[in-house]
């Protein structure tokens, strides 16, 4: 098992079973694809992330390319109401939800894809900049995906992304659906070797019942448990079940 390292550069997820998991949160500036099957929570986790952290006075992103921003926050409400807060924190500018512009020029443009590409890259860094955001959520990476397509093309893509979240110093959390959801199927492209981490949310299926798992596949410049842990989604955020480990 892997040797635990000292966690003052880590930023706590706020989520306890998985700050067990990274060994104290994500290391700061990481780049972390957080990927799974339909309605695993992937979106839902990675608000709840940003939540925690803006509750804590870090100021926060969710850049969102597949939902309108109102009902991304709806969403959240409707799923953990016990965070009452959010409005109160929206308003201080500790955490903000955008993204249309984003979006928009994802499915308007009529510039050449490596242009329109660029244009979006901008706009992320407009929204980071809004508020002087620290952590960012980028949701989803699955559109780009779908958008920019090219094959030869669409890892230079993420690696010019990658460079840019570099340049502003922020920690990302970037979703991703993956084709297949449970663990003997799943597959990776080249996110999980273009960005940092890479965590991998699982549905499984026991006796008719969907049993949700999440692992730590890789962080780099961190070590990590090697456990997978099952987790549920209750009214009041992302419960993750881990062995304490010594």
């Amino acid at each position: 098992m892997a040797e635990k390292e000292n966690a003052e550069d880590h930023i706590p997820t706020g989520i306890e079973g998985l700050d067990a998991l990274l060994y104290g949160g994500i290391p700061a500036g990481n780049q972390v694809v957080v990927s799974g099957g339909p309605g695993c929570g992937k979106t839902l986790m990675c608000f709840e992330i940003i939540y925690h952290m803006a509750k804590r006075g870090i100021p926060c992103a969710f850049i969102a390319f597949e939902e309108q921003e109102n009902v991304v926050v709806n969403n959240f409400k409707k799923a953990f109401p016990s965070f009452s807060d959010v409005d109160a924190l929206m308003e201080k500018n500790l955490l903000v939800v955008d993204g249309a512009d984003v979006s928009s020029k994802m499915h308007s443009s009529t510039e050449s894809e490596a242009y329109s590409f660029g244009s979006v890259i901008s706009s992320i860094e407009e929204v980071v900049r809004a508020n002087n955001a620290k952590c960012i959520v980028i949701d989803s990476l699955s559109l780009v995906k779908l958008v920019f397509s090219k094959p030869n093309l669409y890892r230079r893509y993420m690696l010019a992304l990658a460079l840019s979240l570099k340049k502003l110093g922020v920690t990302s959390l970037l979703t991703l659906e993956l084709e297949h959801t449970n663990r003997k199927e799943a597959s990776f492209g080249p996110e999980a070797f273009v960005f940092d981490g890479t965590l991998v949310m699982y549905q499984d299926l026991e006796e008719d019942k969907r049993i949700f798992s999440i692992e730590v596949v890789k962080m780099r410049g961190s070590n990590h448990s090697l456990s997978f842990a099952p987790y549920e989604i209750t009214n009041k955020g992302f419960r993750v079940f881990t062995i304490s480990e010594a």
